[in-house]
């Protein structure tokens, strides 16, 4: 049976994430808040919520994960030419909430809405307004028409959703970001399950034991100070 969360605990404990293994999708448990504190909690123990509009609140921990390590980042030819023409303006943190709102509206195979719902998309700018939560964007002619958003913990950071609405632009801004966290000290990148995008960049599966080693190792440590200062 699937763990039960109070939404008026926050600190409540989640279950470990390896009885998710009695769902092989990876469902953990249903209910509780997206409070600042339950999600910063979540996303330690290699737990994020994922759910559609009108469904309870879902927590997964997928077995295995996807993710990728800052010095595996692979660009192609084709890639490194764009990135030499210039076409984006690349920053940081300059319209969060703008990339959100992208990312949610932007159609997805195999779903028919999106998962990032308002409630959703209020929970993750109370995260960034922290300085958890941040934005990579890629501009051109002063149009948003790409970009990422995700979670900074330690030295994880914990990618979320991108979108993009010109050729190569959200690869642009990963690699971009890929090569930021890199010189800041981060050690590791999760971008939870399979995806033959991010896998074309270097993204790899491991299993869920090894990724959490990685999060208790990685997550209670400190990056360069000068972190998210390029915006």
């Amino acid at each position: 049976m699937l763990a039960q969360l109070n939404s008026k605990q926050p600190n409540q404990a989640f279950p470990h994430p390896n009885t998710a293994e009695i769902n092989p999708d990876g469902l953990l448990a249903v209910g509780g808040c997206l409070s600042p504190q339950r999600l910063i909690n979540a996303y330690q123990q290699g737990i994020f919520p994922w759910f559609s509009a009108g469904e309870p609140l879902l927590w997964w921990s997928p077995n295995p994960r996807l993710v990728l390590f800052p010095e595996q980042l692979k660009i192609s030819r084709s890639l490194r030419k764009t990135q030499r023409k210039n076409i984006f303006t690349l920053k940081i943190d300059s319209n969060f909430e703008g990339v959100i709102q992208a990312c949610a509206k932007t159609p997805r195979q195999y779903e028919g809405g999106t998962w990032i719902s308002d409630e959703m998309q209020q929970a993750y700018q109370a995260l960034h307004q922290q300085g958890v939560a941040h934005s990579v964007e890629a501009w051109c002619d002063n149009q948003l028409v790409g970009g990422l958003y995700g979670l900074a913990i330690g030295q994880v950071f914990f990618g979320e959703s991108m979108f993009h609405h010109q050729t190569d632009a959200s690869k642009i801004a990963f690699s971009f970001l890929v090569e930021q966290l890199s010189q800041w000290g981060y050690q590791l990148i999760d971008c939870q399950v399979h995806s033959e995008h991010l896998v074309s960049l270097g993204a790899v599966e491991i299993n869920r034991d090894d990724f959490l080693k990685h999060l208790q190792q990685y997550c209670p440590l400190a990056p360069h100070q000068n972190s998210w200062e390029n915006g």
